[in-house]
């Protein structure tokens, strides 16, 4: 759209939005061919072209979590944890957040340190792999603070999004949308 991003806020019509632009209370900050940044209640977001729907704000004020679901089903998008970008995947089977060790090492975590040696139970078998607590763990405007979380040996796609996360939250669907709202 040029020097535009079709934005869609609060389920209301695609909206072309470009930097300077608002609507509905997102302002358009910047946009490139691959990303566009913008601002809401004050906080900047850049969202990536094909990320899934995330809310980033607005009326569930930074208790409430949607997701759309990609091409196969699944609930993909990206975050922070301890403030470094991630890509994660819901899985509601996985009973901690989980991460490979290559993202973990290009998160700066120190699980060989800081984290606890253990064996785990996996789809593939038993692995060994580390717990550790993560400071912070963020989607959209929601951050959890003290997040349990294992780091496998191998590399993984994406970082799985598992029970540690999302017990904190009361969980809905509807379709291919996903919403996650922050219990009290």
């Amino acid at each position: 759209l040029g020097g535009k991003a079709l934005l869609v806020v609060d389920a209301n019509a695609p909206r072309a939005v470009g930097a300077g632009d608002e609507y509905k209370g997102v302002k358009g900050i910047a946009t490139s061919a691959e990303q566009a940044t913008v601002e809401v209640n004050g906080a900047r977001r850049t969202l990536r072209l094909g990320e899934a729907p995330v809310s980033v704000g607005g009326r569930g004020g930074n208790r409430r979590i949607t997701l759309a679901a990609d091409s196969r089903g699944h609930f993909v998008s990206s975050g922070t944890i301890n403030g470094q970008v991630m890509q994660y995947m819901v899985d509601t089977g996985a009973s901690t957040v989980a991460i490979g060790r290559p993202d973990a090492q290009r998160m700066g975590l120190k699980f060989e340190q800081e984290g606890q040696s253990v064996m785990m139970n996996t789809a593939n078998g038993v692995a060994q792999g580390w717990r550790m607590r993560l400071d912070s763990v963020r989607v959209g405007d929601v951050e959890l603070r003290g997040v349990d979380a294992i780091v496998t040996p191998q590399p993984m796609p994406y970082v799985l999004l598992g029970n540690s996360f999302l017990r904190e939250f009361e969980m809905s669907r509807n379709g291919d949308e996903m919403v996650l709202l922050k219990r009290r």
